[in-house]
């Protein structure tokens, strides 16, 4: 076995997975988890609108970090690769990051691409729900929507094509939603989601999708409201498989739930209440839009499946094909 840590830097969250991995042709599961931890940091606040990282969300991120960074000394991490993401990609003063985490974490950060991003989200996914079988079958639509983007994939075993939109549960509530869900804040938030899907479908053929697996922070959410949980319950969560019906309604009323109401779903952390709704109305949107093109393909689907496998299990998977990936620099 070889240790290995991964790091996830979203607009929102930064997440720590430390891990064994599985030695080829050894018998047993490729990742075994050792740790995960998951902090609400909010590094994008204000991205969107100024286009840089704000001081004191890059302090927040940076006491995180170097937590993380004792927790990987003390469990022995022999390998340890550091991916950001939307917030970072977006930032002007993303260098002082960059450095920062650098200086903290001993490792050169990667500030990932979205087709990267995609690709490393669909990885870790097949450890959740499972590599198909072999032969033809449906392929599977991975939606990861994060803080500042949101990720399509579509493919069986490996990506057959990715698109990363820049839309997500902080973006929308930063540009829409900040004064609450009003009809009018609703339609435009709305119309703004859906002119990017336009684009989206135009580099990813939905329409081919079989199945539809969503993943990350604002889908676990609806799921466990879908599933009428009173707190996370991972057991319950990871590979729950919901009719589409069901998803459209909890992320309806997620949308226009009440701070009252969110506050008290035992699953939804304090840092995402406030963006919640955002991630709600995305959500509803992506699943609106694969039903309709698959339903003109003639095979609609009719259920999601929420994967609590992601991106970071992608990133902690990427070290047994690379012990050193190549890093994006400033």
């Amino acid at each position: 076995m070889t240790r290995v840590a991964a790091i996830d830097c979203g607009t929102n969250t930064i997440r720590l997975l430390v891990a064994d991995l599985r030695e080829p042709g050894a018998d047993g599961p490729a990742l075994n988890p050792v740790t995960r931890l998951n902090e609400i940091v909010r590094l994008g606040q204000g991205v969107d609108r100024t286009g840089r990282l704000d001081p004191e969300a890059l302090e927040r991120t940076m006491t995180v970090l170097r937590s993380y960074a004792a927790t990987v000394r003390e469990l022995g991490a022999e390998r340890t690769r550091f991916v950001a993401t939307s917030a970072t990609r977006d930032a002007e003063n993303r260098a002082d990051f960059v450095d920062g985490v650098r200086e903290v974490l001993g490792v050169e950060p990667e500030v990932v691409t979205g087709e990267e991003e995609a690709r490393l989200s669909f990885a870790g996914t097949l450890l959740g729900v499972g590599e198909p079988d072999d032969g033809p079958g449906p392929e599977r639509l991975v939606v990861d929507l994060g803080g500042g983007s949101t990720e399509l994939v579509l493919g069986r075993r490996v990506p057959e094509a990715a698109y990363s939109m820049n839309t997500g549960s902080v973006r929308v509530t930063e540009r829409h939603l900040a004064d609450g869900v009003t009809p009018e804040a609703e339609r435009a938030a709305r119309d703004d989601v859906r002119f990017l899907l336009d684009t989206a479908c135009e580099r990813v053929p939905v329409a081919r999708a079989g199945e539809l697996i969503g993943l990350a922070g604002t889908i676990t959410t609806i799921t466990a409201h879908a599933l009428g949980l009173t707190a996370f319950d991972p057991e319950a969560l990871d590979g729950a498989r919901l009719s589409i019906d069901e998803v459209l309604a909890s992320c309806d009323a997620v949308l226009h739930s009440t701070a009252s109401e969110r506050e008290s779903w035992g699953y939804l952390r304090p840092g995402r209440r406030d963006v919640i709704a955002a991630g709600a109305l995305v959500w509803s949107e992506v699943i609106g839009r694969v039903v309709e093109e698959t339903a003109a393909a003639g095979h609609p689907v009719t259920s999601t499946v929420t994967s609590l496998t992601d991106i970071l299990d992608g990133i902690a998977l990427s070290l047994a094909d690379d012990p050193a990936p190549e890093q994006t620099r400033d």
